[in-house]
């Protein structure tokens, strides 16, 4: 069995006051959608410690690119909009202590929503010679 996702704060609080009105283990449980058990492990830190917040920390390693980072790519890129990933992730890095990869750079640039796009060459409908204007004219 997997773990599941930490309750709300709200939920807690909510497992807390039924406890505290004197409702059973299971009703609680019930109540908010949990198991039994995280209504007994909830309601002991409560009585413990007075709180039930959660003091986890981040998950995983942090970012090269942080916001500030984010922030200067995007100057980058904009100052030259046809500059290649390895152009800009040169650029990024003569200025900058820590050193980032060009992949670094590409999945900043696609969590910013900077993608590439190249224009699609689409065949003309019509031909612009005379004889297809004079042609036209019945159309209108």
């Amino acid at each position: 069995m997997g773990k599941r996702k930490d309750l709300s704060e709200f939920d807690k609080g909510q497992i807390v006051m039924a406890r505290r009105l004197g409702q059973s283990i299971s009703k609680t449980a019930a109540l908010v959608g949990c198991s039994r058990s995280a209504v007994v492990s909830i309601y002991q830190k409560w009585s413990k410690e007075g709180t039930v917040v959660n003091r986890r920390q981040g998950h995983g390693r942090p970012r090269l690119i942080d916001a500030r980072g984010e922030r200067r790519l995007a100057r980058v890129v904009r100052s030259n909009r046809r500059a290649t990933v390895a152009q800009i992730a040169q650029e990024v890095n003569a200025g900058s202590d820590r050193k980032v990869s060009e992949y670094t750079v590409h999945r900043s640039l696609l969590r910013m929503g900077l993608n590439r796009r190249r224009p699609v060459r689409v065949p003309m409908l019509t031909l612009s010679t005379p004889e297809s204007t004079e042609g036209s004219k019945g159309f209108q």
